[in-house]
């Protein structure tokens, strides 16, 4: 990286516009690191006395992903050579590790999670991620991330400013290392009070991922490492997956056993397996259930929005999964080594109470109980917990910034975190053949009950389940499957795209052309909006289905390609259809879709 020459480096002052502005210094680690950092950015914003840098320490194994965060952020980067060497009033990391006692500044060091949970073993005294240690002792020492080997450097405190969440931290810290007791500050939780500021945006943060009543949506998450619940090596693991690896049979019970119309399932992942072992690599990992459903909620945006609107969460010894308890959403541990953490620390407490998932037995059962069993209590003592100072880090944290840098905070507007922004509309695609079972429930009027299951593998049909009553049973076939071969013998095949996408639309034309292009298909739907179809049966009978809006005008966010199958059990049924207009009903769960059926051409007799 070249060394920067504006607005620092030689001859800066030639060629800056504003001078005599504080410099503030961003120490990004990882991506990990730098999403905390992003929380607090803000804090300056508006500011024309303060002049913001950023730089990265090279010491993370973890560097991929560091370059774009960093460009995307707009701010100067300075290599780590130059930023050393460089005069600064106020440097910010969110880890150790690196060169940091060299920064010239005053250094103050806030959690990149849920306050210092995790035990860290070392091998003598060892700088974290420089990979420099002092001559080995031949035994490895396990420490905390309030032990001295993290917190001092040559027995004096590495930061100016060590930011704690909660007083049982300083408790903690006081007991491990009262060096560098002075340099505590309790400053709250910024990420946290983001969370907790967007609550009241739950309806719209499940909307955004086409979670509707009725539907249930499951998190999956996961920090990092061999022992956490996506490394899979267990908790008296060697080191690699074995016998104790929960995650394949995770995934591949979320991919079959869960109807995709009443549970929506999504990931959160650390951003060091993302980045760690590639994004194309944790696709592969997650291709069944991905085609079944599953979204991979990408590792900066929109994590906290799902954790927000999810209805459980199957986690480890993260702090996503305690930032989720602490909110009152259900959780059921896949992983939790308690031997990593501290034994005294909130998430080790959690551990200990906390239902865990089990192999043995049904996916669904044991999602439904942590759910319907939910103790809202515990979510009081927890969320008391995760901070002492709930919606207030932005003004501690401002203030001490500015008294750092020893200028008085800006007039005329508060210290203020963003807002988490509104995710993107993204519904489940299922693009794995689907297996429909349906249950008549009238003829007058028409109501039938629908219940999809994602067909992945070599798993069992879910229509030879004893349990569930089925009158009539068919297989959709997204159009975009990777298994084309399923296209041939499919009762439906869907389609999905706008109305008039030249490539494929009109609707009419497509569905015509994919009755002859399959022809032991029965019925084609063309999804052109996120409650409507198209469909076309092989007698020829065209209809357009819509979703009857609910009284407060909101679309229904069941997949349309439910209609298209409710249409064509009916017409297989051998039944007129007729009596399908205008109105069917369609019930996924225990959520009636009330359809609105209209001829585009003449049904026949």
């Amino acid at each position: 990286m070249a060394r920067l020459r504006v607005p620092v480096g030689e001859d800066a002052e030639r060629w800056v516009t504003r001078v005599g502005c504080r410099r503030v210094l961003f120490i990004v680690h990882n991506v990990t690191s730098a999403t905390r950092l992003l929380d607090v950015l803000p804090l300056f914003h508006s500011d024309v006395r303060v002049q913001l840098f950023a730089t990265c320490t090279g010491s993370s194994p973890f560097l991929a992903g560091v370059p774009e965060l960093l460009a995307q952020a707009g701010l100067p980067v300075l290599p780590w050579e130059q930023a050393k060497e460089t005069e600064f009033d106020l440097a910010v990391a969110a880890s150790y590790g690196g060169e940091l006692g060299l920064i010239r500044g005053k250094l103050t060091i806030l959690s990149h999670g849920m306050g210092y949970n995790k035990r860290l073993a070392t091998s003598g005294h060892r700088t974290p991620d420089t990979g420099h240690r002092t001559p080995d002792t031949g035994h490895r020492t396990p420490v905390f991330g309030l032990a001295p080997d993290w917190l001092l450097e040559d027995g004096r405190p590495l930061a100016t400013a060590t930011v704690l969440s909660h007083p049982e931290q300083l408790e903690r810290l006081r007991s491990a290392c009262p060096e560098a007791v002075p340099t505590a500050v309790l400053a709250g939780d910024p990420c946290y009070d983001r969370i907790l500021a967007a609550l009241p945006q739950r309806n719209r943060f499940r909307r955004a991922l086409g979670v509707g009543p009725g539907r249930r949506l499951i998190v999956v998450s996961s920090t990092w490492a061999p022992r956490s619940l996506f490394g899979g090596a267990g908790t008296g693991g060697a080191g690699e997956p074995g016998a104790d690896d929960l995650l394949p049979w995770l995934l591949s019970r979320l991919a079959t056993e869960l109807p995709v119309d009443e549970y929506r399932t999504a990931a959160v992942l650390h951003p060091n397996i993302w980045y760690g072992h590639g994004p194309g690599q944790i696709r592969a990992w997650l291709d069944n259930a991905r085609r079944a459903g599953l979204e991979a909620i990408p590792p900066l945006d929109g994590w906290r929005q799902a954790l927000i609107a999810a209805d459980c969460v199957l986690g480890d010894h993260s702090s996503v999964t305690y930032y989720a308890a602490s909110i009152g959403i259900p959780v059921l541990l896949g992983a939790f080594p308690q031997e990593d953490l501290d034994p005294l620390s909130p998430v080790a407490a959690l551990g200990r109470t906390a239902p865990r998932l089990l192999r043995r037995g049904s996916l669904r059962a044991q999602i439904d109980r942590a759910i319907t069993s939910h103790n809202p209590g515990r979510c009081k003592e927890l969320a008391e917990q995760t901070s002492s100072s709930p919606g207030e880090s932005a003004a501690l944290l401002r203030r001490l910034f500015y008294g750092l840098m020893g200028i008085p905070e800006p007039e005329g507007h508060a210290a203020l975190l963003d807002p988490l922004p509104l995710p993107p509309y993204i519904p489940a695609r299922v693009t794995a053949p689907i297996r429909v079972l349906v249950r008549q429930i009238s003829t007058d009027p028409p109501e039938l009950a629908l219940v999809r299951y994602a067909a992945v593998g070599d798993e069992p049909d879910p229509s030879e389940d004893p349990a569930e009553r089925v009158d009539t049973a068919h297989t959709v076939v997204d159009e975009e499957t990777r298994e084309t071969g399923r296209l041939r013998v499919a009762d439906v095949v869907v389609q999905r795209a706008a109305g008039d996408d030249p490539r494929l639309g009109p609707a009419a034309a497509w569905t015509s052309e994919a009755l002859d292009r399959y022809p032991y298909c029965g019925l084609v739907a063309y999804v052109d909006g996120p409650d409507r179809c198209v469909v076309r049966t092989r007698e020829g009978d065209l209809a357009r289905l819509s979703a009857v809006a609910d009284p407060e005008g909101r679309p229904d966010l069941c997949d349309p390609a439910v209609y298209a199958s409710a249409f064509y059990a009916w017409v297989a049924g051998g039944r007129s259809l007729a009596p399908a207009t205008p109105v069917i009903t369609v019930r996924t769960g225990t959520t009636a879709h009330r359809v609105a059926v209209e001829p585009l051409s003449p049904f026949t007799p």
